[in-house]
Parts: structure tokens; C-alpha cells; sequence
């Protein structure tokens, strides 16, 4: 089994941001931590110092497109603050499509009948695991029908 570079993702929120962390071997994911919005140079900071506290290889920014795949004020915003980490972090820094990443964890949430009080301050982490989870999905499946190419030219 080959093992994958360890991802941390990030839910950049204007009050706080969710940081979630994949698995060794780029499976699952799961929430971090949440950190307090500073300013977008402290938050790079924080998120980098994060990542490389973590050992991962690859921070993972999740960028809310417009249903057409547009890039909005909040998408620029995402861009504004993967170009930051990048100044403090050596590693890959992505952007991920993570439009309605917080509306499904709320609904989640419902679906589990966690009580409302207790759904509060998870939100941001939990939302940057489902992002992250979105994009270790993808590519496995990727990774599943590039096999399946090969195995259909053996025949």
C-alpha cells in the first residue's frame, strides 16, 4: 500500500478557521482544531505552524466557487489566503472547491441529533475535515479509474 503525503486542510472563516487532518495514508480525515482570525499574515502563520506541527506536506485551502465554478468575493478571499500561506509554509499549497462544506455538516449534525449547543464551536473543524474528505475521496476515485484504464488495455 502506497502511503500518501499527510494533508491538513484548511476552512478559512472570516472570524475563525477550521484546520482538519488527513490520515498517513490519505484515507480519512478528521477535524484539528479551530484558531482565532487575527490578520491574514498571522493566520498563514498560525495554519503553516500548524501543518508542520502536524507533519503534513500539503495544506489544502477550501475555496467556496459559485454554482457556475465563478470565483466570488469569498473565493478570492480563499485565494488571498493560500498566496499568504505560501510565504511561510515550504510545502504544496491547494485550493479545493468546498462550497456548501458548512450546510453539510450542520446537516449532519441534525441527522445525528446532536443538540444545538453542541454544535456550536465544531462547526470550522469539521467543516475543514469534510472539505478535506471531499478531496481524498476524488482522489481515490481518480486513482480507481486510472486502474481501471489499465487493466482494460491488458485485454
Amino acid at each position: 500500500m502506497k502511503v500518501q503525503r499527510r494533508i491538513l486542510s484548511v476552512d478559512p472563516g472570516e472570524k475563525n478557521i477550521g484546520l482538519a487532518l488527513s490520515d498517513p495514508l490519505g484515507i480519512s480525515a478528521s477535524p484539528l482544531r479551530v484558531i482565532r482570525h487575527v490578520s491574514r499574515d498571522a493566520d498563514a502563520q498560525a495554519i503553516a505552524a500548524a501543518a508542520t506541527e502536524s507533519g503534513a506536506e500539503v495544506i489544502l485551502v477550501g475555496q467556496a466557487l459559485g454554482p457556475e465554478g465563478e470565483i466570488g468575493p469569498s473565493a478570492r478571499h480563499a485565494e488571498k489566503v493560500a498566496e499568504s500561506i505560501r510565504e511561510h509554509f515550504s510545502g504544496e499549497v491547494l485550493l479545493w472547491d468546498e462550497s456548501g462544506s458548512t450546510n453539510a455538516v450542520k446537516a449532519n449534525y441534525v441527522a445525528m441529533n446532536v443538540p444545538r449547543g453542541k454544535r456550536r464551536g465544531h462547526l470550522d473543524a469539521a467543516a475543514a475535515a469534510w472539505i478535506l474528505q471531499d478531496y481524498l475521496d476524488f482522489q481515490a476515485f481518480r486513482a480507481d479509474l486510472a486502474r481501471e484504464d489499465r487493466s482494460d488495455d491488458t485485454f
